[in-house]
This record gives structure tokens, C-alpha cells and sequence, in this order.
């Protein structure tokens, strides 16, 4: 069974999966704020980059699986493979959706 993700998240998941900084970025509205490991990144140009940097810095596959809404938010649950340290591992994704973008995004084990 296939998960059905909202259009922006499954965007946002397909252009991870290709390693497409520049597409990742385009998943965003323009002032959006994504919180992973510990580091917070504003607006387009600081997620390409952010998207840029753990791209080349691990090798990962990512495989959602499950998806909730809590406090406003979408939270899907993936499981993320790769060579980083804790690797296998599963996140939850928080998500607020603006405008079939995605405004907030915060990823945390």
C-alpha cells in the first residue's frame, strides 16, 4: 500500500530523492523555516543550501511510511537509510502547509 502524501510533501520527497537541491528549495514559500540537526535555515537560498550540503555530505534514501496531524501540523514518519552516524534510523517530519508550499518544516528523530 502506497502512503498518500499531500502534493507539496510528496514534491518535497521526490526532489530529496533525486538529490535536486534546487527543486527542494522550489517545495518552499519564500520565507519558510526549516529546523534539522540542531540548525535552523530561513528563506529559499538557505534550504538549497542546507538541501546542497547533506546531499554531498551522506549518501541517504529516505522511505515514508506513516502520516498523522498534530497541532495543525502533517507529521509523517520516514524511514532514513544511509552512511551517517545512527543510520538505520526514523524521523518525523513536521509540516505546515501555505499555499501548496510548504512554510515550516522541522525533522527530528
Amino acid at each position: 500500500m502506497t502512503l498518500k502524501l499531500p502534493h507539496p510533501i510528496s514534491r518535497y520527497f521526490d526532489a530529496d530523492k533525486g538529490k535536486d537541491a534546487d527543486a527542494t528549495a522550489q517545495c518552499f514559500t519564500g520565507g519558510a523555516v526549516v529546523r534539522d540537526e540542531r540548525n535552523t535555515y530561513v528563506g529559499r537560498d538557505s534550504i538549497r543550501r542546507w538541501k546542497e550540503q547533506s546531499s554531498k555530505k551522506y549518501a541517504y534514501s529516505v522511505e515514508p511510511f506513516g502520516m498523522a496531524v498534530d497541532k495543525g501540523r502533517i507529521v509523517v514518519t520516514a524511514h532514513l537509510v544511509g552512511d551517517f552516524p545512527g543510520s538505520p534510523t526514523d524521523l518525523r517530519y513536521f509540516f505546515v502547509l501555505e499555499d501548496d508550499k510548504i512554510a515550516d518544516l522541522e525533522i527530528t528523530p
